[in-house]
Parts: structure tokens; C-alpha cells; sequence
């Protein structure tokens, strides 16, 4: 498509009506998030006038005032299948009038449905399901797991990553910014983050995406001289950091908080051989990746061609309502009933029938991986357009729909573009009705994480906003 700049874009009709809001005023809303909640929310409540959300349907949210916007953030990749999905709706209510609670002492249908169509979807022997309510307390699980079956105790994650918020996760995730100074996450090291547009090694050839970085590179199809690279940083933290034997390797197979970096292409698998040469399990942190996101497959880890010991998901396993889980082999999962493990509101029977309802719409009705695969590339190869219009879009990577762009001062230096000057971008695009959500190490890499049912007219609703907002910027930095 042409990107100009001449009128405002037009957003793509919606036959839904909101209902009018009729609650608390924003002002009363804004003194109890001042005064009440969590102070975090304040932190991460994004915008100079906070946006106000009153309704949601598929790709839509409405605000207070009854204004429309393009949702391509999805409650930070959570929103699986759209907002108030007519047939997970359906399904919730459904439960909702039959039984809400109970306890995994006793017998009910929605748990074994769900635990026998989530293990179907997953490869051989990971057949074993934990199920829990959160990210955090999936990768919690299975850090334990990983540790009672092998005997052994560390752990190694990517710089960059981010796999939870929760006293043990912290260890795991490597971002000052959830850091806290407070002794936490004893085991857990980071090794350096194969980023072949930041990091010191890669190029034109690494990625697994549809666009690659532009940075130069010596290396053939077939050869990479960049995952070498990165593959010997691996060795030298074994050589010089844990001891002889470890517990795990946890990994995103895209990652998410991260800014959607990607790996060279045999990163992970050559990770795998080595952490296992060391007695280590391989668990693919599927959180942000998951349920068809990525387009190629349904989950991120077959992108890669390996097969882990544990496999942790979330976010969108239940389109936003709380539930995680933990789905691993039999080998393992007797080893770790040595104990007693319970958890009273995992595999509990309303999230259970909203997530078996979120199966059946991912790959029954509307073919999310499908939709991810075919508007996530189209709106790659659109946004590549974009990098190489302005001299501040750095680097347009990921797959299917979890796409990073990363901003910078200029691509010579490739300094990040300071907060507040990617601010001005990202209230301007909110302004034009799309919302987008950011990450990074550095807060500098745009995240567009879509509920997976938006259009190609939604995807061009975005481009034309996303350009004006580009240029904009650029007027008002060229201005004397």
C-alpha cells in the first residue's frame, strides 16, 4: 500500500454499538489509581491523559466517551481471539450457570476436556498438564520442577527476557527495570541475548522472519557466523559461571517483553544440546508466543525445530481470563510427586471452559495462526517500507503477530530514540484511534501484539496512522 499523510485515516467500520457509560467519573477513577491501587499502575499507565476503557469486542475497545479504537496490543498479547468473543462468551456463561468452583479432589468434566485438547495439541511424550493462573506462577512451577528432577539447582535465561514478576520469576527475568533490591532468583544467570540487531554479531540471513535486519553481513544462506558467536558467549558462561551440571534453560522462542527480538536461526537448537550435555531441562516459555501467534505454528518453539522438556503458557490460553499452565513429560512429572503440589483455582471449571472454548475458535472457527501468518507478514513487509522511509525506525522484526519496531536516534549510531520522544509517537497514534504497546531493554521498541482476528484493512488502518505519526515526529524535529 502507499503511505501518505495528507488526511486523517479512516477507521474500518464496526456494526457494534457500545452500550452508553454510565459509572464512575474518570476523575474518580484517576483519584482511587492514584490513591488506592497498586502505585505500579500508575507507572505503567502510559499516557499523558490515560485512556479510559468502557467496552471491548474482537479487534475494538471503546472508552468512557464512547470512542473507538484499534486494539493492537491485546491487554499486552493476551487477548488470544478477540475481546467478548461471541463463542467464548457463549462458553463462559454457560459454566457460570452450572458450577462455578470446586476443587481438584473432585472429578469434573471441564478440567479433563481441557487437559485432553490442550496435551492432543502438543507433541510427543510433553503430555502431562499443570494447570495454575498466571505466567509468573507457570514459570515458578516449573523452575521447581526442572530442580527436583534433575537434583540440580541453576538456571540459565537470556538477557533481555522477561518470564514473571513473582519472587522466584524475578530470577529468571533479566530487566533492571522489575528489578528490586532485595536479595532474589538465587540460581538464575543470564547469558548474552542473540540479538542481531542490537547485539555485536548478525545480519542479513539470521532471522527467522519474514524481514531481515540490514546490517551487513559476510555469512551465506546456509552458515552463520553470528550464531557461532553467540553460541561460544553460551559456552564461555558453562566454562566460567555454573557449575558442571545444571537445573534448566528457560527461553522465549520470540522474545516478548524484550521488544519481539528474534535469535539466528539455530540459536536455540545448539542451546538445547548443550544444556542437556549438562543434565538440564529445555523449557520454552510459549506465554506471549503461543496458540498460533506466530503464524508458521502453533507454537513458537516448532519454529525452531526443537522439542523441550516443559513447555509453560498463558496469557492467551484463556483470551484474558486468569489461567496458565504447565505441560510437561511423564518422566518428569512423576518425579516431582514426591511431593504434594495443589493449587486451588488451577484447572478451576469456568477458566477451563473459556480456554476449551478458545482451542475450538483458534482452530475451528476463525484459524487465528492462520490470520496471524497472513496479516503479521503482510503487515511486516508493509512496516520494512516504513524503515526504510525514516531515518528513526531501527530495526521491523518478528513473525506472524508479534512484531517489534525498533526506534533510534539515527540508523548510523543506533541509539535509542529517548522515552519522550517515542512518547510523542505513541500518543499520537492513540490520538488517531490505534493502540500499540512498548518494550525493550531500553522502553524503545513499539510491540503490536493484535487480538488474532483483525483484517487487512485494520492492518492498513494502522500503517496509515502509524506513518502520519512517523512523519509528524519528523516535522516537529526538523522545525528550527
Amino acid at each position: 500500500m502507499k503511505h501518505t499523510a495528507s488526511a486523517l485515516p479512516e477507521m474500518p467500520p464496526c456494526d457494534v454499538k457500545p452500550e452508553p457509560y454510565q459509572d464512575m467519573s474518570k476523575e474518580r477513577m484517576l483519584d482511587i489509581r492514584q490513591n488506592n491501587c497498586n502505585p505500579m499502575t500508575m507507572k505503567v499507565t502510559y499516557y499523558k491523559k490515560p485512556v479510559h476503557i468502557h467496552q471491548g469486542y474482537m479487534q475494538w475497545l471503546w472508552d468512557t466517551d464512547g470512542r473507538r479504537y484499534l486494539d493492537l496490543f491485546a491487554g499486552v498479547a493476551t487477548v488470544s481471539v478477540g475481546h467478548c468473543h461471541p463463542k467464548v462468551t457463549a462458553a463462559a456463561e454457560k459454566q457460570l450457570r452450572r458450577l462455578w468452583h470446586t476443587t481438584s479432589i473432585y472429578m469434573y468434566p471441564t478440567v479433563h476436556e481441557y487437559t485432553d485438547k490442550l496435551a492432543a495439541l502438543l507433541p510427543d511424550p510433553l503430555k502431562v498438564v499443570y494447570l495454575v493462573n498466571s505466567g509468573s506462577e507457570a514459570n515458578d512451577l516449573a523452575m521447581l520442577m526442572a530442580r527436583v528432577h534433575t537434583g540440580n539447582f541453576d538456571i540459565i535465561t537470556l538477557r533481555g527476557s522477561y518470564h514473571g514478576g513473582s519472587p522466584l520469576a524475578t530470577g529468571l527475568t533479566s530487566n533492571s527495570a522489575y528489578k528490586f533490591p532485595v536479595a532474589s532468583g538465587f540460581g538464575c544467570h543470564n547469558t548474552m541475548c542473540p540479538d542481531v540487531f542490537r547485539g555485536p554479531w548478525g545480519g542479513r540471513h539470521c532471522r527467522d522472519s519474514p524481514v531481515q535486519t540490514v546490517r551487513n553481513c559476510s555469512c551465506s544462506q546456509d552458515h552463520c557466523q553470528a550464531n557461532e558467536m553467540y553460541i561460544d558467549q553460551l559456552k564461555e558462561m558453562f566454562a566460567t559461571t555454573v557449575p558442571n551440571r545444571i537445573a534448566a534453560f528457560f527461553g522465549e522462542p520470540i522474545q516478548g517483553v524484550g521488544g519481539a527480538v528474534q535469535y539466528p536461526k539455530n540459536f536455540l537448537k545448539e542451546t538445547y544440546k548443550l544444556v542437556r550435555e549438562r543434565g538440564g531441562l529445555c523449557i520454552a516459555d510459549e506465554v506471549q508466543t503461543g496458540f498460533g501467534r506466530t503464524g508458521s505454528h502453533f507454537w513458537g518453539f516448532q519454529g525452531h525445530g526443537v522439542l523441550p522438556d516443559m513447555v509453560t503458557m498463558a496469557k492467551g490460553i484463556a483470551n484474558g481470563f486468569p489461567m496458565a499452565a504447565v505441560v510437561t513429560t511423564q518422566e518428569i512429572a512423576r518425579s516431582f510427586a514426591k511431593g504434594v503440589h495443589f493449587n486451588t483455582f488451577g484447572g478451576n471449571p469456568v477458566a477451563c471452559a473459556i480456554a476449551s472454548s478458545v482451542l475450538d475458535v483458534c482452530i475451528i472457527y476463525n484459524g487465528s495462526q492462520h490470520i496471524s501468518a497472513n496479516i503479521g507478514t503482510y503487515l511486516l513487509h508493509e512496516l520494512a517500507k516504513l524503515r526504510e522511509k525514516y531515518e528513526i525506525v531501527g530495526d521491523v522484526r518478528g513473525k506472524g503477530l508479534m512484531i517489534g519496531v525498533e526506534m533510534v536516534k539515527n540508523k548510523a549510531s543506533q541509539e535509542p530514540l529517548p522515552p519522550q520522544d517515542l512518547g510523542e509517537i505513541f500518543e499520537d497514534t492513540k490520538d488517531m484511534g490505534v493502540l500499540i504497546g512498548k518494550g525493550g531493554l531500553y522502553g524503545q521498541t513499539f510491540r503490536i501484539k493484535p487480538p488474532m482476528c483483525i483484517t487487512k484493512a485494520d492492518a492498513d488502518f494502522f500503517l496509515a496512522v502509524f506513518n502520519r505519526a512517523l512523519q509528524n515526529y519528523m516535522e516537529r524535529r526538523l522545525k528550527p
